[in-house]
């Protein structure tokens, strides 16, 4: 019988190789890419049944790129595997999508657990966390969130050192639309430099 194939993505490859040993007992490897962009790509074109990735990954962290591939096919099934313990990245994952989201300190068990139950079509989420994402009442206010795609993309290379010019380039724009999208953004968190940018996306999970 064929086994279900797996892509991982995770920018630090002796997780990803543990993965491999973990996973290749009862899953078939599509692959291995270190980055959002790549993991697109190799999801577009190995056509994987079920991802997991991680979220904090170089040039486009796994939440936007689920969030891309959602566009292209809405049934892509992706399980976050974190090091993010803040329900609010959990949440957000759900929202875009994501057939799960296990914390890397859990049990190897849970992470098979999420990849089995995305090829049933269900979601898991890691017993640490779900009372708390799916608590009701007044949540405190997710801030990435509520920024568009476009900006957390340009956040995220603002963050990796990226100049205005460098990331117009990559994304087919004009270096004044960049700016604009950087100083828009600067105003709607109250952040008044760079240096503050570059914190909240690290502090935010953006960037590894």
């Amino acid at each position: 019988m064929t086994k279900p194939r797996v892509l991982l993505a995770d920018d630090h490859r002796i997780v990803a190789e543990g993965l491999k040993g973990l996973l290749e007992e009862e899953f078939e490897l599509a692959g291995i890419v270190e980055d959002g962009r790549a993991m697109v790509k190799a999801a577009r074109e190995l056509h994987p049944d079920v991802i997991v990735a991680d979220i904090s990954m170089p040039h486009l962290n796994g939440i936007d790129a689920l969030a891309q591939l959602k566009r292209d096919n809405p049934k892509v099934r992706v399980v976050f595997l974190t090091m993010h313990r803040d329900a609010a990245y959990a949440r957000r994952a759900l929202e875009a999508g994501a057939a799960g989201f296990v914390l890397k300190h859990s049990a190897p068990a849970e992470l098979v657990l999420a990849v089995r139950a995305a090829l049933q079509g269900r979601t898991f989420i890691a017993p640490d966390l779900a009372a708390e994402v799916f608590r009701t009442g007044k949540k405190e206010a997710d801030p990435v969130a509520a920024m568009t795609p476009r900006q957390r993309e340009i956040l995220q290379l603002l963050a990796e050192g990226k100049s205005a010019k460098e990331i117009a380039a990559a994304l087919g724009l004009s270096a004044r639309t960049v700016e604009d999208h950087k100083y828009r953004l600067m105003e709607s968190l109250g952040i008044e430099n760079s240096a503050e940018l570059i914190h909240f996306a690290i502090k935010h999970g953006i960037v590894p």
